[in-house]
């Protein structure tokens, strides 16, 4: 009366071939995120850094600029290597390195050093 039968399931446990199937289908959900992630984290980013290390490249004599601390000033001196030299004030220069530089408000023409005397 309260015994209900018996089904037969596969020999040996699991059906045969469905094993690749099963753990793919179980890794779909996890690759999926690693996909979303990529595409809307890691990819915005390294863009990101590549347009500021542009930016930091170009960096010439003559850009106003703001730093990271928010200090603004003209770059009076810049050379290939990491600092530059910049007037906050007339008559005051500080060294910032340049990987602290936040912004390129503006961009100057370029400076022509060898003036005709």
């Amino acid at each position: 009366m309260f015994v209900t039968p018996a089904f037969a399931q596969a020999a040996g446990g699991a059906a045969p071939g469905g094993g690749a199937m099963d753990i793919l289908t179980s890794l779909m959900p996890i690759l999926l995120l690693v996909v979303i992630f990529w595409l809307l984290i890691f990819r915005p980013q390294q863009k990101r850094m590549k347009e500021q290390q542009a930016m930091l490249s170009a960096i010439r004599r003559g850009d106003t600029i703001v730093t990271t601390g928010g200090i603004v000033g003209k770059v009076t001196k810049a050379q290939e290597g990491e600092d530059l030299e910049v007037e906050i004030a007339q008559g005051v220069k500080i060294k910032v390195v340049r990987a602290m530089i936040a912004d390129v408000r503006s961009k100057a023409e370029p400076v022509n050093d060898n003036k005709p005397a």
